[in-house]
């Protein structure tokens, strides 16, 4: 994926449902998703006024050409038609009072949270024009030398509006989402963070629980079994522990936020896990192959 490979401002989206045509998009956060947003949208010709907590930060954003102007003061929001608030789940829930007292009162606000149930009952109280979505894209990697041309190109970005969210800012998010070159989809939060669980956050635990499972079997075997392990693990390995082996702070936000939908999500899998376990035990071969069989199918299409 390269830089001129995205589709363009101008086919995407209509003048009327653009409100980088009106006015500069702001970005809160300068991780991978906003640093990434803001590398999109400046190739496209927009101006990105971005918000960092720190001006180390802001120096190597302005080095990575992340935005069109950086700075630690929430000022540099002023005039932003949109602004997307690209932070942590727990900055979300417990935003500073000065961000949200310098968010314009007639732009658009929208999120890039992984868990939106929480996420919109604050926010649609804090702004009229608010819109809860959550773009699903994202690499190991964090921080402000996260950020990479075309991260969203092909992935879904997926907005849970309320009764009361207004059908306009809803359209502008949606004109964002489309201008780099996102799929759109719309559903409830509640239905949102029941998916998220299952497809999302129970694999980081499941990854997770591979890496230790191997990790404390390999150091109470026999000789040099940990070593072993180590210099066996390939792709298979790889591919299954890749979101166990990610960032753990979000990761336990995840948890903490969708803690109800996460449990239910890690019953069913125990209770999967243990009817394999039983085939296995009881030397149920046929069955075991009939669960194979069945997953092989079932791939594709959640890919």
């Amino acid at each position: 994926m390269t830089p001129d490979s995205l589709p363009s401002l101008q086919a995407r989206a209509h003048s009327t449902a653009n409100p980088w045509r009106q006015g500069p998009v702001g970005i809160v956060g300068l991780g991978l998703i906003g640093g990434s947003l803001g590398l999109d949208l400046q190739h496209q010709g927009v101006e990105v006024r971005a918000l960092v907590h720190r001006e180390a930060t802001a120096e190597r954003a302005r080095q990575r050409l992340l935005a069109t102007e950086v700075g630690t003061n929430p000022a540099v929001l002023a005039g932003c038609s949109l602004v997307v608030l690209a932070l942590p789940l727990d900055r979300l829930l417990e935003p500073p009072q000065e961000l949200v007292a310098a968010l314009p009162p007639q732009a658009v606000i929208t999120d890039v949270g992984s868990v939106k149930a929480p996420v919109l009952e604050l926010w649609q109280g804090l702004h009229p024009r608010f819109v809860a979505s959550h773009p699903m894209a994202g690499t190991a990697e964090a921080g402000v030398e996260a950020g990479q041309h075309g991260l969203f190109h092909g992935r879904p970005w997926v907005a849970t509006p309320a009764a009361a969210t207004d059908p306009q800012a809803l359209a502008l998010v949606q004109g964002l989402a489309q201008a780099v070159g996102a799929h759109w989809l719309s559903c409830g939060a509640a239905e949102h963070d029941q998916a998220v669980a299952l497809i999302s956050h129970l694999p980081v635990l499941v990854g997770a629980a591979l890496l230790h499972t191997a990790d404390r079997a390999g150091a109470a075997g026999a000789g040099d079994l940990a070593g072993l392990l180590r210099a066996l693990a390939s792709s298979g390995f790889a591919d299954t522990s890749r979101v166990g082996g990610g960032n753990p702070e979000l990761g336990t936000l995840m948890a903490r936020c969708n803690r109800e939908a996460l449990l239910v999500a890690l019953a069913v899998y125990r209770q999967q896990l243990e009817a394999l376990e039983q085939q296995v035990s009881q030397g149920d071969w046929q069955g075991l192959r009939q669960e194979l069989d069945r997953s092989q199918e079932l791939r594709p299409q959640f890919l």
